[in-house]
């Protein structure tokens, strides 16, 4: 089964900035799909089931692409 975690993301103002994002989070292994809205500051990563990503990668991995990044529970 998956998982699917939830961020906001503050900083983007537009697709530049998505693609950005996608960009560092593609290079992360175990991440499945990836939903990064400028417009909403929203962050939806899906994870596979065998993934061992914790928060803390993913908001790393933000951070590298310029923006910062807050799990949303």
């Amino acid at each position: 089964m998956t998982t699917t975690k939830s961020f906001n993301v503050t900083g983007m103002s537009c697709g530049h900035c998505e693609a950005a994002v996608r960009g560092e989070l593609a290079e992360l292994a175990g991440i499945e799909e990836i939903e990064v809205s400028s417009a909403s500051g929203s962050l939806k990563v899906t994870l596979s089931e065998d993934a061992e990503l914790v928060d803390q990668a993913i908001v790393e991995a933000v951070d590298e692409a310029g923006y910062q990044a807050e799990r949303v529970q």
